[in-house]
């Protein structure tokens, strides 16, 4: 007779496993999956990705301020809500809203409930938004890499996440600085050095933040890819070419942007100060749109 031990319960299939969450959303990329390095994204053939619902650890996560601000919780749950995007690190940052709209819609629901005070009266109002319309509106925008200024072509790319947050911090460590120089107990001369500090450093951020941005120049049939040299030549060219770029750069920024909400008043509203309308910013911080 045969003595047979059942496998150890952690090799055994999960009964529940048919009940584990499924995607509740596909979306387009509005980068369509270019710009991605290679193996930080499993696109599929029909260019639907597929966006699951957060779990209980995804909330808690979403939901811890230190991960918040140097973007670690974000690229978890992107891992973990969308399995397709290998390196979220590495994802293009004008797909993020997009990304971060999708999350919520499959968790959530489509309905965002936003409470604002009405400017004169002060009284507070809830309003709804559809974030379906937002989320189709960011998936039909196209980014336009390529500028071709005298006989230069440039040719572009988003900053990634990774480059995105990394930025994003050091402009909050120099504005940080700056209210620093309204600080009575430092002297006008130190404020004036500290202030001059920063503003070098700020400037030279932008600089090397548009650099990034710049993946190829292309002049006198010649191809320029080394990053030395193009932030080389961002430096000591005319402020033409930079106005031109940055210019270019500001006008794509533009097109990613949520559309403030649009609220007209009520005539007992009005009657107690309330203009007949007035805008509401839309902003994704995750410290609120996950709750």
């Amino acid at each position: 007779m045969v003595n047979f031990t059942p496998p150890p319960a952690q090799h055994q299939p999960n009964p529940l496993q048919k009940y584990f969450r499924q995607p509740k959303v596909y979306i387009n990329l509005p980068s369509k999956g270019k710009y991605y390095p290679v193996g930080s994204i499993d696109m599929p053939v029909t260019g639907e990705l597929p966006v699951f619902p957060m779990t209980a650890k995804d909330e808690l996560t979403i939901k811890t301020p230190d991960a918040l601000l140097n973007g670690q919780a974000t690229v978890d749950v992107i891992k973990s809500c969308m399995p397709n995007i290998k390196d979220p690190w590495k994802m293009p940052s004008i797909d993020l809203d997009t990304i971060l709209i999708a999350i919520r819609i499959a968790t959530y629901g489509e309905n965002l409930e936003i409470t604002t005070k009405t400017p004169n009266t002060g009284e507070e109002k809830d309003y709804q938004i559809d974030l379906r319309k937002i989320l189709n509106k960011l998936t039909t925008v196209d980014y336009e890499d390529i500028i071709v200024y005298d006989n230069f072509t440039v040719v572009l790319r988003p900053l990634t996440y990774e480059e995105f947050t990394k930025s994003s911090l050091k402009t909050f460590e120099e504005q940080r600085i700056f209210r620093l120089v309204n600080d009575d107990k430092i002297s006008d001369e130190e404020k004036l050095s500290k202030f001059a500090e920063s503003f070098d450093r700020l400037t030279n951020l932008t600089i090397d933040t548009m650099t990034k941005c710049v993946s190829k120049i292309i002049v006198d049939d010649i191809e320029v890819t080394n990053t030395a040299h193009i932030q080389e030549f961002i430096q000591n060219s005319e402020k033409t070419y930079y106005k031109k770029i940055l210019e270019h750069l500001e006008s794509q920024k533009e097109k990613f942007k949520i559309e403030p909400l649009k609220v007209i008043t009520t005539e007992e509203e009005q009657s107690k100060g309330a203009p007949k309308e007035f805008s509401i910013p839309i902003t994704f911080d995750q410290s609120n749109f996950f709750v």
